[in-house]
């Protein structure tokens, strides 16, 4: 029997049903050979010969596929159809030639399918091939790129900054990325403007909402009202005029679907929508590719098969009816920058299945195939049509303009199916506008707006008014500042990274978890962090190496690769060139001192380290002691900065974050050691003790607030000793529950609150404290029954909606309830929750008024009164699903 060859078993077990008794399939689980991890494995003296070695955990598959050999002349290769299948391949021959297990009389073949199913299998059984050999000197190009980078770049880093673990020709780029973000946002002054809007009605009482967009006859631009003052005026001319509609101007608008998923599009899209990583990601598509769901998911390639794109129509037709299929398939062109390494798009193999045909058990799993089964669907459908709004309204004189926009979605399209995620909210005009004639009076809605500006003025801020209000209550002003770029999400960073055209679709996941695991960055909120480790690699490779983390030299070089899988360049005179250059940066580096590599790295950092101080006084001069010169300084847990008085004065912090910004002041002492008061980055706070590179985070508590406000007597400027060792208290031990655990109690983002955890519980349970002192006096009887009335209702606080009446079944499936709520009682279907009407009570709604309240919730026509006559259909269909095939499109219909 043939032996054919896969990278993981599950893709054997999905193989080998297909092709049958015939075949011997067997997994070679992922790579079987490597460099090994020891500098002198790419030998730069001999042409860059590379020495492999056979994994402890590969030889005992290699010695199964050589055993299977002994019976059959006959190997077929038919590892993942990129150039890491390729060179897993490539390496699998290699390794069962030097063992003998390959003849001369072995037929030794390549086949690649672009998705496991019996269809792809079998055609590609029909079309062997050669290794790739082009392919394959791509993969030993970018493995010896990356082993020279790493064996001759990191003890340099090792040696020049204690803690520092690694430097990489990818991820150095990508830590780049990060750390520069991150200065961009620290450097970062917010500008203050002004937006005004008025709130007015229609001569039939209906209201909509204007902004201000001119002013004495001139157009307001961003920054035009730049303060309260300003602001207030604005609010007053428009307050004491009369306003009318000047046009109204409908435009019709479409809007076209997103092309299908290649790789990189996957990841962000999976993060935007689940917080999933890229890593996470790619391990649920890699699971979903070996099952025969989808197909292969690292790609650079946006086209689909012309039998996809059929299949595709076919599915839409049939679940959504012929009004979303297009005249003529939409077609993607390729993006991919090699067609070598391209494939077809990320694609389900059967268009007719979703998510939930498929009753995939792992949560991942469920929700990548979900996304790319809609996805793929929803680029193949019709364009969405609406229609945008755009309402000039002014007064008589012409002093003032307001525009009113708005967009109502005549035709669904695509959207029906699906809508891609952003990565940065955007203003929303997706609001129907009432009807609005030309020339009629626009009137002022009094008091509309008081609200919305009670929020503004209890939200508060630290640089003045926040909003303003005309007289009547129709006009209001509210203040904004310009924001600092956002911090990159895996998803952005994937973007950007493709934009600059570094790394490639199957090294993102792996680079950004890299980073992350080096501890050169954090993940929090699904945004990421540089560490100090992180910045101080990173500036200084920039100073000492820059040439190596430009991004347009990892660009040009990931070019460079390209060129060589297509055969179009030489893979060892491109290393020779590379090495040439790099090795000699090597030698120059070498023999640095660590002092002369810290002073330039000092001197670079210099505005991040010591920014201006308020009353004017040398940045550098040390706060504790008064006499010595802060410094940067390296240990094995990354970067601070110290006093050059040391051992004398012991003061110092961290590079960036909490503690930076070296506002303090000196409380007192206890129990010797010295409590500081603090300003971080979430506001002050005060510490006991200064880090050091032993116990970075000394204990520490922040300031008291509510709705942004200090508390009173807890402000800094009142902080006292006794009061920081009172907060340093925290968490305070409240005493041990009846049914065994510590209560204690502590200050959080939210405010004070206690805490509690029983043994057989898997998370602890908080309770939220009304006042700010109960804190500290909080006893024992109090805690446990606020903690028993937190678990009898855990939803916030609230009971649990209580059901006043069972209406049945819809016609559709799924239970009708009335239920019990807040504000009143409403009808319960599935996701969908529709208030009862105030003049219909429980007892006396019929299901026809239930099924019109559904149906207008979830804007659809109500249901047919069919209810029995569809409840029978449904179940006919479960008993002759599996016997006739035309069954399932009428439960589909159905």
């Amino acid at each position: 029997m043939p032996v054919v060859v896969v990278e993981s078993p599950a893709k054997a077990k999905t193989i080998n049903k297909y092709l049958g008794s015939d075949y011997t399939v067997l997994a070679s689980y992922g790579h079987v050979r490597d460099l090994p991890p020891k500098d002198g494995s790419v030998d730069t003296e001999h042409d860059f010969e590379m020495t492999w070695e056979v994994a402890n955990d590969s030889r005992k598959h290699v010695a199964a596929i050589a055993e299977a050999l002994k019976t059959d002349d006959k190997l077929i290769l038919a590892t993942d159809p990129d150039r890491e299948g390729e060179a897993i391949s490539w390496h699998l021959k290699e390794a069962l030639t030097k063992r003998r297990s390959i003849k001369k009389t072995t037929e030794v073949s390549r086949v690649t399918f672009n998705a496991i199913t019996k269809a792809a299998v079998t055609e590609a059984m029909k079309n062997p091939r050669d290794i790739d050999a082009p392919l394959v000197e791509a993969y030993l190009a970018r493995r010896a790129l990356d082993d020279l980078v790493g064996f001759n770049l990191s003890p340099v880093l090792w040696r020049k900054l204690p803690g520092a673990r690694s430097a990489g020709r990818v991820q150095s780029v990508c830590l780049r990325l990060i750390v520069e973000r991150e200065m961009e946002i620290e450097a970062f002054n917010p500008r203050e403007y002004w937006q005004v809007k008025a709130q007015l009605a229609t001569p039939r009482g209906q209201t909509f909402d204007a902004r201000l967009v001119s002013l004495a006859g001139k157009k307001l631009d961003r920054y035009d009202l730049e303060n309260a003052t300003q602001a207030e005026m604005a609010v007053d001319a428009v307050a004491k005029r009369s306003l009318k509609v000047l046009s109204v101007e409908a435009k019709p608008a479409s809007r076209n679907p997103s092309a299908p998923f290649m790789t990189s599009t996957l990841q962000q899209e999976a993060s935007r929508k689940f917080g999933m990583g890229a890593k996470a990601a790619m391990n649920a598509a890699q699971r979903l590719y070996e099952a025969g769901h989808i197909t292969y998911m690292r790609t650079d390639g946006i086209d689909m098969a012309p039998e996809a794109v059929s299949a595709c129509r076919d599915a839409i037709a049939e679940r959504y009816g012929k009004d979303y299929v297009p005249s003529s398939p939409r077609v993607y062109k390729n993006k991919a920058k090699n067609a070598q390494e391209a494939h077809e798009c990320i694609r389900p193999t059967d268009m007719t299945k979703d998510a939930e045909s498929l009753r995939l058990s792992e949560s991942d799993q469920r929700k990548l195939y979900d996304l790319i089964w809609k996805r793929t669907l929803a680029c193949q459908m019709e364009a969405a049509r609406m229609e945008r709004t755009t309402v000039e309204i002014g007064s008589d004189d012409g002093q003032v303009g307001l525009r009113a926009t708005g967009q109502v979605v005549l035709f669904d399209g695509f959207l029906k199916v699906y809508e891609e995620g952003r990565d940065e909210p955007v203003e929303d005009d997706d609001k129907r506008l009432p009807q609005i004639m030309q020339g009629e009076p626009a009137k002022f809605d009094a008091g509309a707006l008081k609200s919305e500006h009670a929020k503004a003025m209890e939200k508060g801020t630290d640089r003045g008014l926040p909003a303003v209000l005309s007289g009547d209550g129709a006009t209001l002003g509210t203040q904004s500042f310009t924001n600092p770029p956002p911090r990159y999400t895996e998803a952005t960073l994937v973007k950007k990274m493709e934009e600059l055209g570094i790394g490639r679709p199957s090294t993102y996941a792996s680079v950004i978890t890299t980073i992350q695991d080096r501890e050169y960055v954090r993940k929090e909120q699904n945004r990421l962090f540089p560490e100090d480790k992180g910045r101080i690699v990173t500036i200084f490779l920039l100073n000492f190496f820059k040439r190596y983390v430009e991004y347009d030299f990892t660009a040009a070089l990931e070019d460079e690769l390209d060129q060589v899988s297509a055969g179009a360049e030489d893979y060892k005179e491109l290393l020779a060139k590379f090495w040439r250059d790099f090795s000699a940066a090597i030698a120059e580096t070498s023999d640095l001192r660590i002092s002369e590599v810290l002073d330039v790295l000092d001197e670079a950092l210099a505005p991040q380290l010591y920014p201006p101080r308020d009353d004017g006084s040398d940045p550098r001069i040390c706060p504790k002691c008064g006499q010595g010169r802060l410094h940067l300084k390296t240990s094995r847990t990354g970067g601070f900065v110290g006093c050059g008085n040391y051992p004398e004065c012991t003061y110092t912090r961290p590079i960036a974050g909490e503690g930076a910004e070296g506002e303090e002041r000196l409380l007192g002492e206890d129990q010797g050691d010295e409590i500081w008061l603090k300003a971080g980055r979430f506001g002050p706070y005060v510490q006991r003790g200064e880090p050091t590179p032993e116990n970075k985070k000394p204990p520490r508590a922040s300031l008291p607030k509510k709705g942004g406000q200090f508390l009173p007597g807890w402000d800094p400027a009142d902080m006292t000793l006794e009061k920081a060792l009172t907060l340093l208290t925290m968490p305070r031990e409240v005493g041990m529950h009846p049914d065994g655990g510590v209560v204690s109690a502590n200050l959080g983002r939210f405010g004070p609150y206690i805490m509690h955890q029983l043994p057989d519980e898997e998370k602890p349970v908080y309770v939220n404290l009304k006042e700010f002192q109960e804190v500290f006096e909080i006893g024992m009887n109090h805690a446990v029954e606020l903690l028993a009335q937190k678990r009898a209702n855990p939803g916030r606080g609230r009971q649990t909606a209580k059901a006043l009446r069972d209406m049945g079944e819809h016609p559709d499936g799924g239970k009708i309830s009335i239920m019990e709520g807040r504000y009143g009682p409403y009808v319960k279907w599935e996701k969908v929750n529709a208030t009862l009407p105030k003049d219909v009570e429980p007892a006396d709604v019929t299901m026809e008024t239930v099924l019109e309240l559904i149906a207008a919730k979830a804007k659809k026509k109500p249901a047919k009164k069919a209810a029995a006559k569809s409840t029978a259909t449904k179940s006919t269909t479960k008993k002759t699903a599996a016997k006739k095939p035309a069954a399932k499109k009428a439960a589909k219909k159905d």
